[in-house]
């Protein structure tokens, strides 16, 4: 066969595989028996599992956790890009603990590296860094239980074994043509369309070899991850019908994807470079009240309405209730502790906007007030923030 018909044939693998995998969602679980575990197990499963909209798969994730003997390891990329916000801060600290509580190890790749490829703070490597370790300090001040969790730096680990990890990047992008990996380019907050440099297109392949490299078991990131996550599955696939590499890719990672937080304008992700639509960790009170008081929230609308998804995704997970304030003569106060109350008394109009962003607002700021306490108090974290805040963001 010539070199040309081999890589014809490569190709047309991964497409196989890229067809079957890709589409791949929650709904489309194994048909085939369900892998029983003990009580002990199955309570780990449904924690394990509580932190992602998607699962990917359900049953592997079962049989995960009933023949490892060793620690779960549980994985995110994070790219150092700018000031933090509480989708990035909050929620993942909820997700970590859940994970961490389970069993698991979560290991935190501080992307500086990648923030370069990317070109994020004007391809500044130590701006990049200073963003990094202040974002450390976020997860630190708002709870995260770091006994289980490691922060390793991309600019480290790679040169800590630099043979094995490019040789993995090199094999990953040999067998994947470049439509393929342009259909990856999500991930980097950019579209297949767009005039991407060099470096963006070897970006993907460089996260699909994070995964293996970092032994991760299960890919805990967003659903804006999935097209590369889903990139690691089917390169684990292919891997697996090559004799020689079979017994390296015994297992495909299994992709626990956490649900995406809107912005306040109803705009489908929250993002840093639309400042107003985004809570950002050590804004003040003030802040938080002018943005949640601006935001999208129309009387009797449960479809779109970012509050009551705040309220489902970081406030109820974190203080177990919320309290609506309420005058007498409208039935006085009353405290929800269930999302599905909520959402019922706002959808029959009994709650309104009115009462729910005022609640919303002083319960995000109880939330954020030790993070403020620990950036006003802590030098190097006041040292780092006065830094980051001065940087320009750069797409």
């Amino acid at each position: 066969m010539s070199n040309t018909e081999e890589q014809k044939s490569v190709e047309q693998q991964v497409e196989a595989v890229t067809s079957q995998l890709e589409e791949t969602t929650i709904s489309q679980q194994p048909s085939g028996p369900v892998t029983e575990l003990t009580e002990e197990q199955e309570a780990r499963f449904n924690l394990i599992r509580s932190v992602g909209e998607e699962c990917i798969q359900e049953d592997e994730l079962r049989v995960l956790i009933k023949n490892k003997k060793e620690q779960i390891i549980c994985y995110d990329g994070f790219e150092p890009s700018g000031r933090i916000h509480i989708a990035q801060g909050v929620m993942k600290a909820i997700n970590v603990n859940k994970l961490t509580k389970a069993g698991c190890k979560f290991i935190f790749l501080v992307a500086d590296w990648f923030a370069l490829m990317n070109n994020k703070m004007d391809g500044d490597l130590e701006k990049i860094q200073t963003v990094g370790k202040y974002m450390i300090e976020v997860w630190k001040s708002i709870g995260m239980d770091l006994n289980n969790v490691e922060f390793v730096w991309s600019s480290e680990i790679i040169n800590k074994d630099p043979n094995t990890y490019w040789l993995n990047v090199l094999d990953i992008a040999r067998n994947n043509n470049l439509a393929r990996i342009k259909r990856c380019s999500q991930i980097m907050g950019r579209n297949e369309a767009e005039d991407l440099s060099a470096a963006q297109i070897f970006y993907p392949c460089m996260q699909c070899a994070d995964i293996f490299y970092l032994k991760a078991d299960i890919c805990q990131l967003g659903m804006d991850q999935r097209k590369v996550n889903m990139l690691a599955r089917e390169y684990s696939e292919l891997k697996r019908k090559d004799k020689k590499t079979k017994s390296k890719f015994r297992f495909s990672p299994i992709i626990l994807s956490h649900h995406m937080l809107p912005g306040l304008d109803g705009s489908t992700k929250m993002a840093k470079s639309n400042p107003l639509a985004a809570i950002f960790m050590e804004d003040s009170e003030a802040d938080v009240n002018k943005k949640v008081k601006s935001a999208f929230c129309e009387p009797g609308n449960i479809e779109k309405n970012p509050p009551l998804e705040y309220i489902k995704h970081i406030i109820l997970p974190m203080r177990g209730e919320l309290l609506i304030e309420k005058d007498e003569k409208f039935g006085g106060n009353k405290t929800y502790t269930t999302y599905e109350e909520i959402e019922k008394d706002f959808a029959e109009q009994t709650l309104h906007p009115s009462e729910l962003k005022p609640a919303l607002s002083k319960a995000i700021n109880a939330i954020l007030a030790p993070v403020r306490e620990h950036f006003k108090n802590d030098q190097n974290a006041k040292s780092l923030l006065e830094k980051v805040q001065k940087f320009k963001v750069t797409k």
